[in-house]
This record gives structure tokens, sequence and C-alpha cells, in this order.
């Protein structure tokens, strides 16, 4: 498992807001002002938390004219619940099982 990648993805969010931004691009695919409409923030506080979700890979963005569209990875974010899930099920091949040579 890799521990460090996924742990960036966690710490991403972990902020309440990037957690209800992941819940309104569930939905699909939004238009900043359309995000904005959500939050009492501004749109330079709106970059910054999409930059965190771009930069770890759950979220994509395209431009369009003068606007920015935005939609989840879907498959980034399966393979972070498949993490999620394998980390707390015990089996076969669980970390706790392994066997440590000296």
């Amino acid at each position: 498992m890799d521990y460090e990648k996924n742990a960036k993805l966690i710490k991403a969010l972990s902020d309440p807001n990037r957690l209800k931004i992941i819940d309104i691009l569930s939905c699909g695919e939004k238009c900043a002002c359309d995000l904005l409409e959500h939050f009492k923030f501004t749109q330079p506080t709106l970059s910054h938390h999409m930059k965190v979700l771009i930069d770890c890979n759950l979220v994509g963005a395209r431009k369009e004219g003068l606007w920015n569209y935005y939609y989840l990875k879907i498959n980034n974010c399966n393979k972070l619940t498949l993490f999620l899930m394998n980390l707390i099920t015990e089996t076969d091949d669980c970390i706790c099982k392994e066997v440590h040579e000296i």
C-alpha cells in the first residue's frame, strides 16, 4: 500500500470545505461560479481549495472561455475508497501478519 500518496489525499480531504466541494462535484461537473454559491468565501479561496484537490488528483479541471469547470476523477476517488477499505479490513496479507526477520 502506498501510505505516503494516500496520506496526501487524506490530508487534502481533512478540510471541511474541500469535503463539501467533493460532495457537490459528486453530482457532476460544476463551474467555479456554481461552487461559490455554496460557500461564504471568495474566488481566490476557492481557487486555493481547488488547487489542493487537483494537485492530489481527486479533481480535474477544464477551461471554457472565461470559466473553469471542475469534476471528480472518479477512478482516483475509488482507489482512495479501496485503500481505506483495505486499511481497516483484516485480510490474509495484512501488515500485522508480516514476519519481520532480524
